[in-house]
């Protein structure tokens, strides 16, 4: 489109606006939903806790006031991994966490999560939209009596804070370690002690000495739960979370009963915050690391050849074992493995041919 066409064009468009906010509106009474979200984060938590926030917000003023959504913090009316249960028995209308927080009442769960060793954040948003993600996702929550949409994403996370050396696969062995999902059963087959506990119970945890090791997110929110305090070694990659997705989901009575309407302007809503939550962590996590080594004197170190390529191994053993006494979750499983192996194959000639040139030793 030419310049002029485009300009001329958005002074149509603007002149209409005006004209027809000129002209009072007839009084037209409209229902106003209020809805309450509970969440697994501390209230207004960096980057987690905000990105509801940031839904919450998008909805009420896209509704034009037809919907007004208040987000409740952790423990504020439920506990944090209470919230599935408020949201699907219809306590509240809708809740934001993580997929895999939910494994304990439908496995399927926390494969719609993250992956060892699986799909980064741009693969998940492609299978979601086009790799029959979605539709697989909204079958494994109407078993919560939800609706689900991807509501944020970390991207690929830090491997964990640890009070020991991790140099072989042998070190895992005892290491009582704060883990969750899949990434957890790893952890357990290489013999580990795995402790599932909420955000905001880590750093007591750690401090005290109740865990050996912990992973949270990455630079970003680790930085502001202060970890760098209690754990001597910060390691990489996150090889149990690529990318974790992060959860809207909504009580399935009080989304059938949405006009069509308020539907398309919750889905929209999220897959803004779905995007504006990965950039979010895509930029901050850049100034936290710089921060954690040069202001704390963080040891960041990477995970050893012999440490990834067991847990590599073992990932895959594990998990196949895990989804053969379970339909759904096989079903989930086996779609995320078809996509994961199209994705590597194109990986190979674009992002990952792309960051090994980026890094190699010329000027810029």
């Amino acid at each position: 489109m030419k310049r002029r066409q485009f300009l001329s064009g958005a002074a149509v468009a603007g002149a209409t606006a005006a004209v027809a906010s000129t002209f009072a509106k007839p009084a037209i009474a409209q229902e106003v939903r209020e809805w309450r979200m509970v969440t697994t984060w501390p209230k207004n938590f960096p980057g987690l806790g905000t990105g509801a926030n940031l839904l919450a917000e998008y909805i009420n003023k896209a509704s034009n006031g037809r919907m007004k959504v208040t987000v409740f913090g952790a423990g504020e009316i439920v506990p944090a991994f209470e919230a599935i249960d408020a949201v699907g028995n219809g306590t509240v209308e809708m809740g934001h966490g993580a997929p895999y927080y939910w494994k304990g009442k439908v496995d399927a769960t926390q494969y719609i999560a993250a992956m060892p060793f699986g799909l980064n954040a741009q693969e998940q948003n492609a299978w979601f939209q086009w790799g029959g993600g979605q539709e697989l996702a909204d079958k494994v929550y109407s078993e919560l009596n939800c609706k689900f949409f991807p509501s944020g994403n970390t991207g690929t996370q830090m491997g964990g804070w640890f009070n020991k050396e991790m140099n072989t696969i042998d070190d895992y062995k005892g290491l009582k370690m704060r883990i969750p999902g899949l990434g957890g059963e790893v952890v357990k087959a290489a013999g580990g002690n795995v402790v599932n506990l909420p955000g905001g119970e880590i750093p007591p945890a750690l401090q005290s000495g109740a865990i050996d090791a912990t992973e949270w997110v990455g630079p970003y929110n680790d930085l502001a739960f202060g970890l760098y305090k209690s754990a001597k070694f910060y390691y990489y990659p996150g090889w149990h979370e690529p990318a974790t997705v992060l959860d809207n989901f909504i009580n399935l009575d009080a989304w059938n009963a949405l006009p069509d309407d308020l539907k398309a302007i919750v889905e929209q809503a999220n897959r803004a915050v779905n995007q504006m939550v990965l950039s979010e962590f895509t930029a901050r996590n850049n100034q936290a690391l710089q921060t954690l080594r040069d202001k704390h004197n963080v040891d960041v170190r990477p995970f050893s050849d012999d440490i990834l390529t067991n847990l590599g191994a073992l990932s895959g053993t594990v998990l196949r074992d895990l989804v053969a006494s379970n339909p759904l979750s096989q079903e989930v499983f086996e779609s995320l493995i078809a996509f994961r192996t199209q994705s590597i194959g194109w990986s190979k000639f674009s992002e990952s041919a792309f960051a090994q040139a980026r890094i190699l030793p010329f000027k810029y």
